[in-house]
């Protein structure tokens, strides 16, 4: 107990020096697959999206403070001497259970405590069995993967401490290092001589399977180590650490794989359906036109979320449409939000636009839960009213008085910057603008239906949520990479689960034209606007007079 609370004490003081090592090396290999990426040229795919996630795995598995302690020869030998001193402990066990005892004259010695000793023993053995289970499963393994992988080396070579051992210990006569890596390979040592005949049993009975089936070899693909061999670039060591067998490197991956599926079980349905609607992304442009009035020299920007979630209430509130298309409206707004939040979250680098942010989550609250914009009943309005040209009237009305009583308050300060604006008017002169758009365009095609209406707003959503949905890579690409040690792995089983999730949705994005816009500006649906008016000037003057009639998605969009 005394040696292992000696290792254990000594180990703590190598922390923070391996830390900083894996770090450096973490920081390089960042680097490496960073320029790597930069070099390749051509759209995203899940293919690459997947080496990434596998790349950083590796990484943060291998680079854990855990996985390096348990690997490390302090571990190995903390497992050997709990072995033996479990080995010490068993005979006494066998001679309390069974009544063997060294000196019969024992038997005779009595003890006002004799009642007590056989509970002590038992909790006390307990202990020790569950205490020693882990220690020596890691003992076993590094013996068993050193022998397999790379057999013993020279006392020279496997006696060598490592600079990270003793660099807060300079001026110390180091013992517990040469200890721990001599007891190691003691059991190498005498764990090879079993290993040997193992070995030797092993390859004699492939070698006599393989001529029982040698008939068919021609018709076996060999796996081959090739995907292993790739990810064993991104392994983390430290100085004097051995290579990792391949064996260990493949559970590694399997744990890649198993986080992938696990997001492929939670695959958004609807979101899926919906976007297979857009055939471009014009409606990131024509959702608000050029033509409508604006209630105030500046108004606030618009952010991914804000039109989604207006476009969205003016459909719910159309008359005349069937009750289950509404419900999966909403459910595939609902799925799509949760992404275009990762993307608003995570690349949204204007501290102002927050309050934009904050008021449509503040609208979709009561449209997902209630279906109303903020105190106005949608659904009732969609019973009350005979078109959708009477329903766009109601909403617009209501949006342009919340405006107005908004800017009331203001006591004649006209200088008010919009980004500060009340949440409820900056969504109130979302729903203004939008609405007018739709009524504009409804105006100026007399054959359009409700649910017509209907059908070329969910276009304009699954455009705009496409739009944004193209940010994912990045969001994975992000997610993977972690600074923080204590944190990596997390981080990177978040990636790969949002990576399974997405998969499906990627494909499709994949299919389209994206804008050629620089990184910095991807992230914003402004700048989409700005680049596809631009290259359409006509988009922003009308929503269905674009070549685009009701249900129809001809209409393709090249913008690069």
């Amino acid at each position: 107990m005394l040696v292992l609370l000696v290792i254990s004490s000594f180990s703590a003081l190598i922390v923070s020096t391996t830390k900083s090592c894996l770090q450096l090396k973490y920081d390089d290999m960042h680097k490496t697959i960073s320029r790597e990426e930069s070099e390749e040229t051509g759209k995203f795919t899940t293919e690459k999206l997947k080496e990434n996630v596998g790349k950083y795995w590796m990484m943060a598995e291998t680079g854990s403070p855990q996985f390096v302690m348990a690997r490390s020869m302090a571990g190995s030998a903390s497992g050997a001497i709990c072995f033996l001193a479990a080995g010490a402990l068993a005979p006494a066990i066998l001679r309390k259970c069974f009544g063997i005892y060294p000196d019969t004259s024992s038997k005779e010695m009595g003890s006002s405590y004799n009642w007590s000793t056989f509970p002590i023993f038992i909790i006390q053995s307990s202990g020790v069995a569950v205490g020693t289970i882990a220690p020596t499963f890691r003992w076993f393994t590094a013996i068993r993967l050193r022998c397999s992988e790379k057999g013993v080396k020279s006392y020279k070579t496997e006696l060598k401490i490592e600079n990270y051992w003793i660099e807060r210990l300079v001026g110390w006569k180091i013992v517990i290092v040469y200890c721990s890596k001599l007891i190691l390979l003691i059991s190498i040592f005498f764990t090879s001589l079993f290993s040997s005949f193992g070995h030797f049993y092993k390859v004699l009975k492939l070698s006599l399977i393989s001529k029982h089936n040698a008939s068919n070899n021609h018709t076996r693909s060999e796996s081959g180590p090739g995907t292993e061999l790739e990810f064993s670039r991104y392994v983390l060591y430290l100085e004097g650490e051995e290579e990792l067998p391949l064996q260990i490197m493949k559970k590694n991956m399997k744990s890649t794989e198993h986080f992938i599926q696990k997001g492929e079980k939670q695959r958004p349905k609807y979101l899926k359906e919906l976007l297979q609607k857009s055939a471009a992304f014009m409606g990131v442009a024509t959702f608000d036109s050029d033509q409508v009035p604006s209630l105030d020299s500046e108004e606030p920007p618009n952010c991914w979320s804000l039109p989604v979630v207006t476009l969205t209430s003016i459909a719910i509130a159309l008359p005349n449409i069937e009750n289950h298309k509404v419900k999966q409206l909403l459910q595939s707004v609902s799925e799509g939000l949760f992404y275009v939040n990762l993307v608003e979250k995570f690349l949204n680098t204007k501290s102002d636009m927050l309050n934009i942010i904050n008021a449509a989550d503040c609208v979709w609250l009561g449209v997902d839960l209630s279906r109303k914009w903020l105190d106005e009943d949608l659904q009732k309005m969609a019973h009350e009213v005979k078109n959708a040209k009477e329903s766009l009237e109601r909403l617009i009305d209501t949006a342009k008085t919340t405006v107005i009583k908004f800017k009331a308050n203001l006591n004649g300060n006209q200088e008010e910057n919009p980004l500060s604006w009340h949440i409820k008017a900056i969504a109130a002169n979302s729903l203004y603008r939008i609405g007018q758009t739709m009524l504009l365009d409804l105006e100026g095609c007399n054959n359009q239906t409700d649910e017509g209406l209907f059908d070329q707003l969910s276009i304009m959503i699954a455009d705009i949520l496409g739009a944004c949905l193209t940010n994912l890579p990045c969001i994975i690409t992000m997610k993977s990479f972690c600074s923080a040690i204590e944190e990596r792995e997390k981080s990177v089983r978040h990636a790969a689960q949002l990576l399974g999730e997405t998969e499906e949705i990627l494909k499709i994005l994949q299919q389209c034209e994206l804008p050629c816009l620089n990184p910095d500006k991807v992230a914003y649906i402004d700048e989409w606007r700005t680049l596809i008016k631009k290259e359409n000037p006509l988009a922003s003057l009308s929503s269905f007079n674009d070549g685009r009639s009701s249900g129809s998605s001809e209409l393709h969009v090249t913008v690069e």
